[in-house]
């Protein structure tokens, strides 16, 4: 029963529009304050503050103050991971209902962050390709990183040993609400953006969790991962005779 009511009040809290607008917010791994977030779900201030008060007993949030502003985010992985599959099984299981796409529907489909990894067409793309070099296996059970895997990885920069005491999940697979398959999250996820970052391939949106590939980034992932894109960083260059497309990925990167 106590299980069962516990279920029922994070159900309630997620289900509420505002509610759900902001934590959608904070998926980027961002951190936040009321302010951004009010504007973010379209209410007052003092309206957002009531909602993330209960966000933040819930313990779905958490809070830090920095100077005069407090800034919210997601509370932990696990958090993340149920936003993520309510948005998964919505895209899924759920009716569609007509809605005009935009141009930032598109980008938030082809490249953004999933809390702390990389979702869309480009992260489903980099799990296809480390799958078919036998690099990382991702079933319905899980994730594994290969021996070939580790030195691919370490090699490309990831720092492979979570944190002292960490109780983060290695590697597992995280099902794209857009593309309908797997993209790589946990650690190695985790450790896959931080380097795609860091390297200068990708870059954030400041308000969105959109990410954009920079002209650098079209050419690592090119040679890194055999993932082929347009000169302006999207899907469309897969198209070539060389790389032949079926369901949006190029076929010598599917798995």
């Amino acid at each position: 029963m106590v299980a069962a009511a516990n279920m029922v009040e994070v159900a309630a809290l997620v289900g509420d529009t505002a509610r759900a607008t902001m934590l959608a917010a904070l998926m980027g791994g961002q951190a936040l304050t009321a302010s951004e977030l009010a504007a973010r779900a379209r209410i007052s201030r003092s309206t957002a503050s009531g909602h993330l008060g209960k966000l933040v007993g819930a313990r779905l949030l958490i809070v830090t103050q920095k100077r005069r502003n407090r800034y919210y985010r997601i509370a932990s992985p696990l958090v993340a991971r149920m936003l993520e599959s309510i948005k998964a099984v919505a895209a899924i299981e759920v009716p569609p209902r007509h809605q005009s796409r935009s141009i930032a529907d598109d980008q938030l489909r082809f490249a953004r962050t999933c809390y702390d990894h990389l979702a869309g067409y480009l992260g489903v793309a980099i799990a296809d390709a480390l799958v078919a070099k036998a690099h990382v296996v991702l079933t319905d059970d899980g994730g594994e990183v290969t021996a070939s895997g580790t030195h691919f990885l370490s090699a490309f920069g990831a720092v492979l040993e979570p944190k002292s005491g960490s109780r983060r999940i290695f590697c597992r697979p995280c099902l794209d609400w857009s593309e309908r398959r797997f993209h790589v999250a946990g650690h190695v996820g985790a450790e896959i953006q931080r380097c795609c970052l860091e390297r200068g391939w990708l870059r954030r949106d400041r308000d969105t969790r959109i990410v954009h590939v920079t002209p650098a980034g079209q050419i690592g992932l090119r040679k890194t991962f055999g993932i082929h894109l347009s000169g302006n960083g999207d899907r469309s260059a897969a198209s070539s005779p060389a790389h032949e497309v079926m369901n949006g990925v190029p076929m010598e990167i599917r798995r």
